[in-house]
Protein backbone atom coordinates (compact mmCIF):
# COMPACT_ATOMS: atom_id res chain seq x y z
CA UNK A 1 0.00 0.00 0.00
CA UNK A 2 1.16 3.55 -0.96
CA UNK A 3 2.37 4.97 2.42
CA UNK A 4 0.26 7.89 1.82
CA UNK A 5 -2.89 6.00 1.93
CA UNK A 6 -1.58 4.02 4.85
CA UNK A 7 -0.77 6.46 7.21
CA UNK A 8 -4.62 8.31 5.91
CA UNK A 9 -6.27 4.15 6.98
CA UNK A 10 -4.23 4.95 10.01
CA UNK A 11 -5.36 8.66 11.00
CA UNK A 12 -8.94 8.05 9.83
CA UNK A 13 -10.28 6.05 12.64
CA UNK A 14 -8.49 8.92 15.28
CA UNK A 15 -10.58 12.18 13.06
CA UNK A 16 -13.40 13.42 14.52
CA UNK A 17 -16.82 12.06 12.99
CA UNK A 18 -18.49 14.90 10.78
CA UNK A 19 -21.68 16.11 12.30
CA UNK A 20 -25.05 13.84 11.28
CA UNK A 21 -28.13 15.52 9.83
CA UNK A 22 -31.49 13.90 9.42
CA UNK A 23 -34.52 15.08 8.24
CA UNK A 24 -37.76 15.08 10.51
CA UNK A 25 -40.28 14.18 7.98
CA UNK A 26 -43.28 13.38 10.23
CA UNK A 27 -44.56 13.69 13.62
CA UNK A 28 -42.24 13.46 16.66
CA UNK A 29 -39.29 12.80 14.18
CA UNK A 30 -37.82 10.13 11.81
CA UNK A 31 -38.78 7.00 14.18
CA UNK A 32 -42.05 8.81 15.32
CA UNK A 33 -40.67 8.47 18.84
CA UNK A 34 -39.41 11.84 19.93
CA UNK A 35 -35.78 11.68 19.30
CA UNK A 36 -33.61 13.60 17.97
CA UNK A 37 -29.84 12.03 16.16
CA UNK A 38 -28.20 14.50 15.16
CA UNK A 39 -24.04 15.95 16.87
CA UNK A 40 -22.71 18.84 16.45
CA UNK A 41 -25.49 20.90 18.05
CA UNK A 42 -24.96 23.85 20.79
CA UNK A 43 -25.09 23.06 24.48
CA UNK A 44 -25.15 26.77 25.84
CA UNK A 45 -27.26 29.38 23.93
CA UNK A 46 -25.51 32.64 23.30
CA UNK A 47 -28.12 34.93 24.49
CA UNK A 48 -31.69 34.65 26.21
CA UNK A 49 -33.23 35.11 22.73
CA UNK A 50 -32.63 32.73 19.76
CA UNK A 51 -31.78 34.59 16.11
CA UNK A 52 -33.95 33.43 13.80
CA UNK A 53 -32.41 32.19 10.56
CA UNK A 54 -35.51 33.17 8.44
CA UNK A 55 -39.30 33.74 9.14
CA UNK A 56 -42.42 33.34 6.96
CA UNK A 57 -45.69 34.56 7.40
CA UNK A 58 -48.81 31.71 8.15
CA UNK A 59 -51.99 32.03 9.63
CA UNK A 60 -52.93 30.14 12.54
CA UNK A 61 -52.86 26.57 13.05
CA UNK A 62 -51.93 23.84 15.61
CA UNK A 63 -49.82 21.58 13.10
CA UNK A 64 -46.21 21.36 13.95
CA UNK A 65 -43.45 21.45 10.70
CA UNK A 66 -41.96 18.91 9.14
CA UNK A 67 -39.29 18.67 6.98
CA UNK A 68 -37.67 16.53 3.98
CA UNK A 69 -35.76 16.77 1.23
CA UNK A 70 -34.79 20.42 1.35
CA UNK A 71 -38.56 21.80 1.91
CA UNK A 72 -40.40 22.55 5.16
CA UNK A 73 -44.30 21.76 5.25
CA UNK A 74 -46.71 23.02 7.47
CA UNK A 75 -50.80 23.74 7.64
CA UNK A 76 -53.19 26.67 8.30
CA UNK A 77 -56.25 28.25 8.12
CA UNK A 78 -57.61 31.19 6.73
CA UNK A 79 -61.47 32.80 8.01
CA UNK A 80 -61.75 35.45 5.15
CA UNK A 81 -62.94 35.85 2.12
CA UNK A 82 -63.86 31.86 3.23
CA UNK A 83 -63.12 28.94 5.78
CA UNK A 84 -59.57 27.60 3.82
CA UNK A 85 -57.59 24.73 5.03
CA UNK A 86 -54.13 25.17 3.31
CA UNK A 87 -51.03 22.50 2.60
CA UNK A 88 -47.84 24.66 2.85
CA UNK A 89 -44.40 23.98 1.81
CA UNK A 90 -41.11 26.70 1.97
CA UNK A 91 -37.58 26.62 1.08
CA UNK A 92 -35.63 24.39 4.17
CA UNK A 93 -32.98 26.68 3.19
CA UNK A 94 -33.95 30.29 2.89
CA UNK A 95 -37.56 29.88 4.01
CA UNK A 96 -38.92 31.32 0.38
CA UNK A 97 -42.64 30.02 -0.31
CA UNK A 98 -42.73 26.98 -2.72
CA UNK A 99 -46.01 26.57 -2.92
CA UNK A 100 -49.64 25.99 -2.12
CA UNK A 101 -52.58 23.99 -1.36
CA UNK A 102 -56.13 25.53 -0.94
CA UNK A 103 -59.42 23.74 0.22
CA UNK A 104 -62.72 24.81 0.93
CA UNK A 105 -62.48 24.08 4.89
CA UNK A 106 -65.93 24.68 6.87
CA UNK A 107 -65.86 23.77 10.51
CA UNK A 108 -68.95 22.84 11.58
CA UNK A 109 -69.27 21.20 15.53
CA UNK A 110 -65.68 22.33 16.67
CA UNK A 111 -64.23 24.03 19.27
CA UNK A 112 -60.72 25.54 19.16
CA UNK A 113 -61.04 26.33 15.64
CA UNK A 114 -57.40 28.06 14.93
CA UNK A 115 -56.56 25.53 12.36
CA UNK A 116 -55.50 22.02 11.50
CA UNK A 117 -54.11 19.88 13.75
CA UNK A 118 -52.36 16.62 11.96
CA UNK A 119 -48.31 17.43 10.94
CA UNK A 120 -47.66 16.47 7.17
CA UNK A 121 -46.40 13.27 6.53
CA UNK A 122 -43.68 13.00 3.61
CA UNK A 123 -42.83 9.54 2.06
CA UNK A 124 -40.76 9.08 -1.41
CA UNK A 125 -41.48 12.71 -2.74
CA UNK A 126 -45.07 12.52 -1.34
CA UNK A 127 -47.01 14.44 1.06
CA UNK A 128 -50.01 13.71 2.76
CA UNK A 129 -52.01 16.00 5.05
CA UNK A 130 -54.56 15.54 6.73
CA UNK A 131 -57.66 18.15 7.70
CA UNK A 132 -59.51 19.50 10.85
CA UNK A 133 -62.61 17.87 8.90
CA UNK A 134 -61.09 14.90 7.70
CA UNK A 135 -60.30 15.75 4.14
CA UNK A 136 -57.36 14.36 3.13
CA UNK A 137 -55.00 15.17 0.21
CA UNK A 138 -51.77 13.26 -1.11
CA UNK A 139 -49.23 15.99 -3.27
CA UNK A 140 -46.49 15.80 -4.88
CA UNK A 141 -44.09 16.79 -2.29
CA UNK A 142 -42.07 19.18 -5.02
CA UNK A 143 -44.31 20.60 -7.05
CA UNK A 144 -47.36 20.60 -4.44
CA UNK A 145 -49.59 18.86 -7.17
CA UNK A 146 -52.60 17.01 -6.48
CA UNK A 147 -52.43 13.14 -6.85
CA UNK A 148 -55.06 12.62 -4.77
CA UNK A 149 -57.69 13.65 -2.37
CA UNK A 150 -60.77 11.84 -0.49
CA UNK A 151 -63.23 13.52 2.17
CA UNK A 152 -63.52 11.10 4.61
CA UNK A 153 -66.22 12.63 6.98
CA UNK A 154 -68.35 12.86 3.83
CA UNK A 155 -67.18 9.09 3.15
CA UNK A 156 -67.00 7.47 6.49
CA UNK A 157 -69.50 9.37 8.82
CA UNK A 158 -67.09 10.49 11.09
CA UNK A 159 -68.18 11.09 14.62
CA UNK A 160 -66.27 13.89 14.96
CA UNK A 161 -64.67 14.58 17.86
CA UNK A 162 -65.14 17.87 19.71
CA UNK A 163 -61.76 19.18 18.82
CA UNK A 164 -61.77 17.91 14.90
CA UNK A 165 -59.46 15.29 13.75
CA UNK A 166 -56.61 15.49 15.44
CA UNK A 167 -54.05 12.26 15.06
CA UNK A 168 -51.38 12.83 12.78
CA UNK A 169 -51.37 10.02 10.15
CA UNK A 170 -48.59 6.97 10.28
CA UNK A 171 -47.05 5.15 7.02
CA UNK A 172 -46.02 1.81 7.53
CA UNK A 173 -45.52 -0.66 4.23
CA UNK A 174 -47.68 0.38 1.15
CA UNK A 175 -50.14 1.60 4.07
CA UNK A 176 -51.68 5.23 5.32
CA UNK A 177 -53.24 4.80 8.41
CA UNK A 178 -55.65 6.92 10.16
CA UNK A 179 -57.52 7.51 13.35
CA UNK A 180 -60.57 8.92 12.31
CA UNK A 181 -63.54 7.50 14.18
CA UNK A 182 -65.41 6.48 11.02
CA UNK A 183 -68.53 4.06 10.74
CA UNK A 184 -69.50 1.27 10.31
CA UNK A 185 -66.06 -0.14 12.11
CA UNK A 186 -63.67 2.52 10.59
CA UNK A 187 -62.12 4.36 13.68
CA UNK A 188 -58.82 3.22 12.48
CA UNK A 189 -58.45 3.26 8.63
CA UNK A 190 -55.82 1.92 6.42
CA UNK A 191 -56.03 3.77 2.80
CA UNK A 192 -53.23 2.33 -0.18
CA UNK A 193 -50.54 4.99 -0.22
CA UNK A 194 -50.61 5.40 -4.29
CA UNK A 195 -54.43 5.62 -5.00
CA UNK A 196 -56.05 6.45 -1.77
CA UNK A 197 -58.46 3.41 -1.84
CA UNK A 198 -59.09 1.83 1.17
CA UNK A 199 -57.25 -1.76 2.38
CA UNK A 200 -58.69 -2.24 5.81
CA UNK A 201 -60.47 -0.54 8.43
CA UNK A 202 -60.51 -1.91 12.06
CA UNK A 203 -63.18 -0.83 15.50
CA UNK A 204 -65.86 0.62 16.55
CA UNK A 205 -64.12 2.69 18.77
CA UNK A 206 -64.74 6.50 19.01
CA UNK A 207 -61.82 8.62 17.96
CA UNK A 208 -59.10 9.69 20.03
CA UNK A 209 -56.59 12.51 19.19
CA UNK A 210 -53.92 10.77 19.59
CA UNK A 211 -51.26 9.47 16.60
CA UNK A 212 -51.19 5.95 16.59
CA UNK A 213 -47.56 4.29 16.04
CA UNK A 214 -45.91 0.61 15.13
CA UNK A 215 -44.08 -1.13 17.68
CA UNK A 216 -42.40 -4.63 17.60
CA UNK A 217 -43.76 -7.06 19.80
CA UNK A 218 -40.87 -9.59 19.31
CA UNK A 219 -40.66 -10.51 15.86
CA UNK A 220 -44.19 -8.92 15.14
CA UNK A 221 -44.99 -5.45 14.04
CA UNK A 222 -48.03 -4.26 15.67
CA UNK A 223 -50.12 -1.32 15.06
CA UNK A 224 -50.29 0.30 18.60
CA UNK A 225 -53.40 3.08 18.77
CA UNK A 226 -54.96 5.01 21.50
CA UNK A 227 -58.81 5.62 20.67
CA UNK A 228 -61.53 6.96 22.61
CA UNK A 229 -62.65 3.97 24.24
CA UNK A 230 -59.42 1.89 24.40
CA UNK A 231 -55.61 0.83 23.72
CA UNK A 232 -55.48 -1.64 21.08
CA UNK A 233 -52.51 -3.90 19.26
CA UNK A 234 -53.62 -4.20 15.76
CA UNK A 235 -51.95 -6.21 12.27
CA UNK A 236 -50.80 -3.09 10.56
CA UNK A 237 -51.33 -5.36 7.47
CA UNK A 238 -54.73 -6.47 8.27
CA UNK A 239 -55.96 -4.61 10.70
CA UNK A 240 -57.23 -7.75 12.66
CA UNK A 241 -56.94 -7.01 16.33
CA UNK A 242 -54.08 -8.66 17.89
CA UNK A 243 -55.13 -7.41 21.66
CA UNK A 244 -57.09 -4.55 23.27
CA UNK A 245 -57.66 -3.28 26.89
CA UNK A 246 -60.38 -1.07 27.60
CA UNK A 247 -59.59 2.53 28.69
CA UNK A 248 -62.85 4.67 28.65
CA UNK A 249 -63.01 7.84 29.54
CA UNK A 250 -64.11 8.61 32.81
CA UNK A 251 -65.75 12.45 31.46
CA UNK A 252 -65.05 13.08 27.68
CA UNK A 253 -62.43 11.72 25.19
CA UNK A 254 -59.56 13.60 25.46
CA UNK A 255 -56.41 11.48 24.91
CA UNK A 256 -53.94 13.87 22.83
CA UNK A 257 -50.71 12.20 23.86
CA UNK A 258 -49.11 9.86 21.96
CA UNK A 259 -48.50 6.12 23.58
CA UNK A 260 -44.90 5.84 24.47
CA UNK A 261 -43.03 2.51 24.61
CA UNK A 262 -39.94 1.61 26.56
CA UNK A 263 -38.77 -2.09 26.09
CA UNK A 264 -41.95 -4.32 27.25
CA UNK A 265 -43.70 -1.30 28.59
CA UNK A 266 -46.45 0.65 27.17
CA UNK A 267 -47.57 4.14 28.59
CA UNK A 268 -50.87 6.46 27.70
CA UNK A 269 -51.49 9.56 29.95
CA UNK A 270 -54.67 11.72 30.24
CA UNK A 271 -55.76 14.76 31.83
CA UNK A 272 -59.14 13.30 34.21
CA UNK A 273 -57.91 10.25 33.89
CA UNK A 274 -54.40 9.89 34.53
CA UNK A 275 -51.72 7.04 33.55
CA UNK A 276 -51.85 3.61 32.39
CA UNK A 277 -48.88 1.37 31.68
CA UNK A 278 -49.47 -2.02 29.86
CA UNK A 279 -46.92 -4.93 30.14
CA UNK A 280 -46.54 -6.12 26.94
CA UNK A 281 -46.19 -9.63 25.57
CA UNK A 282 -44.78 -11.48 22.59
CA UNK A 283 -45.57 -14.40 21.85
CA UNK A 284 -48.34 -14.12 20.69
CA UNK A 285 -48.40 -10.05 21.16
CA UNK A 286 -50.40 -9.61 24.04
CA UNK A 287 -51.10 -6.43 26.68
CA UNK A 288 -52.50 -6.62 30.45
CA UNK A 289 -53.14 -3.67 32.89
CA UNK A 290 -49.76 -3.17 34.68
CA UNK A 291 -50.65 -0.43 36.81
CA UNK A 292 -53.52 2.70 36.30
CA UNK A 293 -52.99 5.99 38.20
CA UNK A 294 -55.59 8.86 38.56
CA UNK A 295 -56.18 11.27 41.34
CA UNK A 296 -59.90 12.63 41.51
CA UNK A 297 -59.59 15.24 39.20
CA UNK A 298 -57.36 17.55 37.16
CA UNK A 299 -56.66 19.24 39.89
CA UNK A 300 -56.02 16.77 42.50
CA UNK A 301 -53.90 14.40 40.39
CA UNK A 302 -52.07 11.43 41.24
CA UNK A 303 -49.05 10.33 39.30
CA UNK A 304 -49.35 11.89 35.66
CA UNK A 305 -52.40 13.48 34.33
CA UNK A 306 -51.28 14.95 30.89
CA UNK A 307 -52.96 16.66 28.14
CA UNK A 308 -51.35 17.65 25.15
CA UNK A 309 -47.56 16.91 26.59
CA UNK A 310 -46.64 13.49 25.49
CA UNK A 311 -44.10 11.71 28.14
CA UNK A 312 -40.59 10.75 28.07
CA UNK A 313 -39.51 7.35 29.46
CA UNK A 314 -35.88 7.31 30.17
CA UNK A 315 -33.37 4.96 32.18
CA UNK A 316 -36.35 3.73 34.07
CA UNK A 317 -37.89 7.00 35.32
CA UNK A 318 -41.23 8.25 33.87
CA UNK A 319 -40.79 12.54 33.07
CA UNK A 320 -44.02 14.22 32.17
CA UNK A 321 -46.57 17.65 32.30
CA UNK A 322 -49.17 17.25 34.44
CA UNK A 323 -52.57 18.55 34.14
CA UNK A 324 -51.53 22.29 35.57
CA UNK A 325 -48.34 22.63 33.96
CA UNK A 326 -46.48 20.69 36.63
CA UNK A 327 -43.39 18.35 35.49
CA UNK A 328 -42.91 15.57 37.58
CA UNK A 329 -40.70 12.26 37.34
CA UNK A 330 -42.23 9.16 38.04
CA UNK A 331 -41.37 5.25 39.22
CA UNK A 332 -41.52 3.10 35.69
CA UNK A 333 -42.23 0.19 37.91
CA UNK A 334 -44.97 1.90 39.68
CA UNK A 335 -46.17 5.04 39.02
CA UNK A 336 -45.03 6.53 42.34
CA UNK A 337 -43.52 10.38 42.05
CA UNK A 338 -40.44 10.67 42.37
CA UNK A 339 -40.11 14.34 42.16
CA UNK A 340 -42.37 17.77 40.61
CA UNK A 341 -40.85 20.77 39.31
CA UNK A 342 -42.47 24.53 38.36
CA UNK A 343 -39.56 26.00 36.53
CA UNK A 344 -39.57 24.41 33.26
CA UNK A 345 -43.22 24.92 32.18
CA UNK A 346 -45.55 28.09 33.63
CA UNK A 347 -48.35 26.91 36.34
CA UNK A 348 -51.63 27.13 34.63
CA UNK A 349 -54.49 24.81 33.06
CA UNK A 350 -53.45 22.79 30.14
CA UNK A 351 -50.01 23.97 30.35
CA UNK A 352 -47.72 22.15 27.70
CA UNK A 353 -44.35 21.71 26.61
CA UNK A 354 -42.69 19.64 24.43
CA UNK A 355 -40.04 16.98 24.69
CA UNK A 356 -37.33 15.81 22.42
CA UNK A 357 -34.06 13.64 23.56
CA UNK A 358 -30.38 14.25 21.83
CA UNK A 359 -28.16 11.95 23.83
CA UNK A 360 -27.93 12.87 27.02
CA UNK A 361 -29.83 16.17 26.68
CA UNK A 362 -33.42 16.86 27.00
CA UNK A 363 -34.79 19.74 24.58
CA UNK A 364 -38.22 21.01 25.86
CA UNK A 365 -39.68 23.35 23.77
CA UNK A 366 -42.49 25.22 26.16
CA UNK A 367 -45.37 27.06 25.41
CA UNK A 368 -44.07 30.42 25.96
CA UNK A 369 -42.07 30.03 23.18
CA UNK A 370 -39.07 28.96 25.19
CA UNK A 371 -36.24 26.65 25.09
CA UNK A 372 -34.74 24.91 27.20
CA UNK A 373 -31.78 22.67 27.07
CA UNK A 374 -31.93 20.21 29.83
CA UNK A 375 -30.35 16.78 31.87
CA UNK A 376 -33.16 14.81 33.43
CA UNK A 377 -32.56 12.48 36.47
CA UNK A 378 -34.63 10.94 39.79
CA UNK A 379 -32.20 13.92 40.92
CA UNK A 380 -34.12 16.31 39.81
CA UNK A 381 -34.22 18.98 36.25
CA UNK A 382 -31.32 20.89 35.70
CA UNK A 383 -31.50 23.38 33.09
CA UNK A 384 -28.21 23.76 31.27
CA UNK A 385 -29.42 26.85 29.18
CA UNK A 386 -33.19 28.41 28.24
CA UNK A 387 -33.87 31.36 25.48
CA UNK A 388 -36.85 32.61 23.92
CA UNK A 389 -37.63 31.47 20.71
CA UNK A 390 -40.69 32.56 19.23
CA UNK A 391 -43.63 34.49 21.03
CA UNK A 392 -47.24 33.55 21.59
CA UNK A 393 -49.82 33.90 20.02
CA UNK A 394 -53.41 34.13 21.24
CA UNK A 395 -55.77 32.15 17.89
CA UNK A 396 -54.78 28.38 19.66
CA UNK A 397 -55.62 29.86 22.91
CA UNK A 398 -56.76 33.12 23.88
CA UNK A 399 -55.61 33.49 27.65
CA UNK A 400 -52.81 34.09 29.19
CA UNK A 401 -51.39 36.15 26.73
CA UNK A 402 -51.40 33.22 24.19
CA UNK A 403 -49.51 29.64 24.03
CA UNK A 404 -47.36 28.49 21.11
CA UNK A 405 -48.80 24.40 21.83
CA UNK A 406 -47.34 22.99 18.16
CA UNK A 407 -44.75 20.81 18.23
CA UNK A 408 -41.39 21.82 16.82
CA UNK A 409 -39.39 20.42 14.30
CA UNK A 410 -35.49 19.32 14.85
CA UNK A 411 -34.04 18.69 11.24
CA UNK A 412 -30.74 19.54 9.86
CA UNK A 413 -28.69 20.95 12.75
CA UNK A 414 -31.89 23.08 12.69
CA UNK A 415 -34.99 23.83 14.55
CA UNK A 416 -38.03 24.63 12.86
CA UNK A 417 -41.20 26.40 15.00
CA UNK A 418 -44.77 27.80 14.19
CA UNK A 419 -46.81 29.93 16.27
CA UNK A 420 -50.37 31.62 14.45
CA UNK A 421 -48.47 34.57 12.39
CA UNK A 422 -44.71 33.08 11.62
CA UNK A 423 -43.29 30.05 10.97
CA UNK A 424 -39.34 30.60 11.88
CA UNK A 425 -36.45 28.71 11.69
CA UNK A 426 -33.29 28.67 13.77
CA UNK A 427 -29.61 27.81 13.68
CA UNK A 428 -28.84 25.13 16.55
CA UNK A 429 -25.14 24.35 15.64
CA UNK A 430 -22.60 24.13 17.41
CA UNK A 431 -20.98 26.98 15.45
CA UNK A 432 -24.13 28.64 14.74
CA UNK A 433 -24.65 32.55 15.67
CA UNK A 434 -26.78 30.93 18.89
CA UNK A 435 -24.09 28.88 20.35
CA UNK A 436 -22.39 30.30 23.14
CA UNK A 437 -18.63 29.02 22.15
CA UNK A 438 -16.81 27.37 24.67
Amino acid sequence: MNNRFLILALLLPMLPSPAQADDWPQWRGPARDGTWNESGILSQFAAGNIQAKWRAPVSSGYTGPTVASGRVYLMDRLTKPAQTERILCYNEESGDFLWSHEYAAEYRNVQYVAGPRASVIIHKNRAYALGTMGTLHCLDAVTGDLVWARDLNEEYAIRMPIWGIAASPLIEGDLLILQIGGSPDACILALDLATGVERWRALEDRPSYSAPIVIDQGDIRVLTVWTGDSVAGLNPATGAVLWKHPFPPSQMVIGIATPVVSGDRLLVSSFYDGSLQLNLEADPPGANERWHRKGPNGRNTDALHSLISTPLIEDGYIYGIDAYGHMRCLDLDTGNRVWEDTTAVPTARWSTAHFVQNDKTTWIFNERGELLLTRLSPQGLTILSRAKLIEPTRDQLNSRGGVTWSHPAFANGHIFIRNDTELICADLRADSENSAHE
